[in-house]
Parts: C-alpha cells; sequence; structure tokens
C-alpha cells in the first residue's frame, strides 16, 4: 500500500523528461540510431548485391 501511494505522488518518467525538455533528446538519439541502423542495413545490402553478381 505504501509502495503505490509513493509512486503514485512522483511524475512518470516520460512526463518528468518532457517537463524537463529532454524528450526532444532522447528523441533525437532514438530516431539517430534508427536512421544508422537503416543506412547500415542498405549499405550492406548493396554490398551483398555486388557480391552476387
Amino acid at each position: 500500500m505504501f509502495a503505490q501511494n509513493t509512486t503514485a505522488n512522483e511524475p512518470e518518467m516520460a512526463d518528468k523528461l518532457y517537463a524537463d525538455g529532454r524528450i526532444y533528446v532522447v528523441v533525437a538519439v532514438v530516431a539517430t540510431i534508427f536512421a544508422g541502423i537503416i543506412v547500415y542495413l542498405i549499405n550492406l545490402d548493396n554490398r551483398i548485391s555486388k557480391l552476387e553478381k
């Protein structure tokens, strides 16, 4: 019962990050990592295609 009361009074992590303005930094980092993975996979596909020919 006490655990429920302490967590109910504190803001959620996403709410706290949004209030601090840091949520945009988190979104930018995740988007950068995702874009890097996409570019790597496209590059890898091109290399494999060249080897197949």
